[in-house]
């Protein structure tokens, strides 16, 4: 089928849909809808923002839908009216009911942020860096009417950087995912593709980030507090608390050369700072030293190690 002729329905709703509907508005594609969350307030304003599909939609001159749920006669009815072929979503965060999966003649295509059946559910990109994965990829999945569940089209492995955040490897499946989409549609319409069935008994769950896992405390393993950090750095960011206080770390590294440790220090308790000087600012944890990049303090705005660093005393706890 001519890609101009195949009418899509596309569901997403933030930067890494958009991305994905960015590579099918470019390669062609008849997209005669496009799904995503209503709009949210936004900012210590609380300015009611448009998600990135939206904004990308209207700017192509594609229709926008936002219903708060597609579980109601007049979502299907509105779906039911496009007489779509396929429908993709990609981060669109909501379960289609079988009456939704039922419509396209192709049925439904997700694009999804990890190697299934590993990390189902709404936040595997967090998890994965949260529990210190090495790998993890984009699966190309019929959709069911479970979360995650459906069969397997195609998987692609993506590596994970020790030191990178879960913003950067999100725009990097992003773009992974987007590359291989078009060829996906194309020979998945074309009958070239076999989906298989994903093995259960393999799987795990991801539920959503809650506020409270940004705590940590400095006698966990350095490595723990890194992938703490890293994982929730744009939200709910990683903190430990004093008291009342709450002191964020929003950007770390594992201190893997321990010779820049005084030697009368390697063995203080932890939360003690051994290091303060230029971009330097060095903690004991339970295991091993944290380099702390970038902190905001209780009160204060965020700031550099390179910045700050001075305003921390060797041999006292950071906090």
């Amino acid at each position: 089928m001519d890609r101009r002729e195949l009418k899509i329905i596309f569901m997403g709703t933030p930067e890494f849909a958009e991305t994905n509907l960015k590579a099918l508005i470019e390669g062609g594609y008849n997209v005669v809808l496009a799904l995503c969350q209503p709009d949210k307030p936004v900012g210590r304003k609380h300015i009611l923002t448009a998600p990135p599909v939206k904004v990308l939609a209207q700017d192509n001159g594609i229709e926008v839908y936002q219903p708060d749920t597609l579980k109601t006669e007049e979502a299907l009815e509105k779906l039911s009216s496009y007489n779509s072929d396929l429908i993709v979503t990609a981060a669109y965060g909501k379960i289609l009911p079988k009456a939704v999966l039922d419509l396209p003649k192709y049925g439904c295509i997700n694009c999804h942020g990890s190697l299934l059946p590993a990390r189902r559910g709404s936040a595997p990109v967090q998890r994965a860096v949260l529990e210190g994965d090495k790998v993890t990829g984009i699966t190309f999945m019929k959709m069911d009417v479970g979360m995650d569940t459906g069969d397997i089209i195609e998987k692609i492995e993506v590596s994970i950087d020790p030191n990178e955040h879960t913003e950067s490897l999100m725009n990097r499946l992003a773009v992974a995912s987007a590359e291989k989409l078009p060829s996906i549609i194309d020979s998945w319409v074309a009958g070239e593709l076999t989906a298989t069935k994903q093995d259960d008994s393999l799987a795990t769950s991801c539920p959503p980030i809650r506020p409270e896992e940004g705590e940590f405390t400095w006698d966990q393993d350095a490595s723990d507090i890194h992938n703490r950090v890293r994982a929730l750095s744009a939200w709910p960011g990683a903190f430990v608390m004093k008291g009342e206080n709450k002191l964020k770390v929003l950007d770390s590294e594992v201190v893997e050369d321990e010779t820049l440790i005084p030697a009368e220090l390697m063995n203080v308790q932890p939360g003690i700072v051994v290091k303060a000087k230029g971009e330097n600012l060095i903690v004991k944890c339970g295991k091993g030293f944290l380099k702390v990049k970038e902190l905001q303090v209780p009160g204060g705005k965020r700031l550099a190690s390179r910045d700050c660093a001075h305003n921390f005393t060797v041999g006292n706890p950071i906090m």
